[in-house]
């Protein structure tokens, strides 16, 4: 994974979560899409969550079960301080998401900004493997990168960047005939400093058996 453990727990530890480039208060177009997919009682992870206030508003709204995976350490803990007795009612994953092992299937499977730090091939086939193990059949993958327009550095490091059809097609690459796209929408995020950087989010579906 782009930066490993020590990257990003630098970066988390480095500046307050609301001036983090990537802050949302109210990560609205998430929410939208994983309440447009996430039934209640269905199992969610939330892929390079960090400090993502997701899961909060997930929790708020009576979602469940929920797990949060990341590669820093720092920012777990950034989160659960955040929840506080609320941190009990999700499942805390450090690791790295090339080389995770699931342990159980979920329903709805959330990346926002994790793929497009994979700028290796084997990286991408790492991530399509644990995609592959964690979610269920007729599960709902929604992976969001910066757009094809989009900056090309994120924290230091290099990304890449996607119009949806490339990413349908390099999710196809990866994993041959298993997942049809559902939706794409681009949107403008706007960092703490009033930057603008675009995004896709695409949503897939598993359709193999």
């Amino acid at each position: 994974m782009a930066g490993g453990q020590e990257h990003w727990d630098d970066v988390y530890g480095a500046r307050s979560e609301g001036a983090l480039t990537w802050f949302e208060a109210t990560p609205a177009v998430s929410l939208d899409l994983v309440r447009g997919h996430l039934q209640p009682g269905a199992p969610f992870i939330d892929i390079g969550a960090g400090a993502s206030r997701l899961v909060d508003a997930l929790l708020d709204e009576g979602f469940g079960p929920l797990a949060v995976l990341d590669l820093s350490a720092a920012a777990l803990t950034l989160s659960r301080q955040r929840l506080g007795p609320k941190a009990d009612d999700v499942a805390w994953i450090e690791a790295d998401i090339t080389t995770w092992q699931p342990d159980r299937e979920y329903a709805v499977w959330h990346d926002r900004a994790v793929f497009h730090f994979l700028t290796g091939a084997e990286d991408r086939a790492g991530y399509a493997r644990a995609l592959s193990d964690a979610l269920c059949p007729g599960g709902i993958a929604i992976i969001a990168t910066f757009a094809d327009d989009g900056p090309e550095m994120c924290s230091g490091l290099p990304v890449v960047r996607y119009a949806p059809e490339a990413l349908a097609q390099e999710l196809d690459r990866l994993l041959p005939g298993r997942f049809e796209m559902l939706d794409a929408r681009r949107h403008m995020h706007v960092t703490p400093k009033g930057n603008r950087q675009s995004f896709q989010y695409s949503v897939f579906r598993r359709t193999d058996r």
